[in-house]
């Protein structure tokens, strides 16, 4: 039987078919491999000793795991020899394709009936961000969703989501209410004051407007708040 390191010497086209980590995947389904065997596939070939599988095991050791990738930028994958920027690429990109299958479409009957419907369907797609970014839901009014638009990427402040560039769009699609909704890069999704403040801001503004604010909800790491469901700063 072959060692390892004959194996990683010949690469895994040297390996016997029944080892192969893409028919392995073709045989059995994705289910029946690795991680390090899945980002053999990706990364498709290895380094001088060492085969794409022994890649995919130190990038996992190096970062902590699977979970630890999807925070990592290009020049991080790039630390781990025999990952270049094209190979790097594709990591991210099937990264950021798995977390975006994880957020299905609103539907367009879809209502604003509870704050957690709204958490399950942004929370895969906000959690992992590293900067604050800032949505607005429009309704209609019978709740019905209209649309979601991002009004801002970056720390949040009075100055960045001014009522104004809140409005307009809801304005532009006659919408009858809107939810405000963003994330907490740390992961605690408890506001800030500058977050109290910023909503009775828009709730104000809404107001003198005609546009009602249901909510604003605050994402984390696997948790939410909801100014309304919390009583806070949301009034009828």
């Amino acid at each position: 039987m072959e060692s390892s390191e004959t194996k990683a010497v010949k690469g895994i086209k040297g390996w016997p078919e029944a080892e192969r980590p893409r028919e392995r995947l073709i045989r059995s389904g994705p289910e029946t491999l690795t991680d390090a065997q899945l980002l053999a596939i990706l990364l498709r070939t290895g380094r001088k000793k060492s085969s794409a599988v022994e890649i995919g095991y130190q990038l996992l050791r190096q970062f902590g795991g699977l979970a630890a990738l999807k925070h990592l930028s290009i020049s991080e994958l790039c630390s781990v020899s025999g990952i270049g920027p094209a190979k790097a690429a594709q990591i991210s990109a099937a990264l950021e394709l798995g977390r975006r299958s994880l957020a299905q479409p609103l539907r367009k009957e879809f209502r604003a009936l509870s704050s957690r419907d709204i958490y399950h369907h942004y929370h895969p797609l906000l959690r992992d961000m590293k900067k604050e970014v800032f949505m607005l839901l429009l309704f209609d009014a019978k709740n019905r969703l209209l649309k979601d638009i991002t009004i801002s990427t970056g720390s949040l402040s009075l100055n960045i989501v001014h009522p104004r560039e809140v409005f307009k769009p809801a304005v532009r699609e006659s919408a009858s209410a809107v939810i405000l909704l963003h994330n907490h890069p740390s992961g605690d999704p408890s506001p800030s004051p500058e977050d109290r403040e910023l909503t009775r801001r828009l709730v104000k503004a809404g107001r003198v407007m005609g546009i009602k604010v249901l909510d604003h909800i605050v994402i984390g790491d696997g948790n939410y708040v909801s100014f309304a469901d919390q009583g806070l700063e949301i009034r009828d």
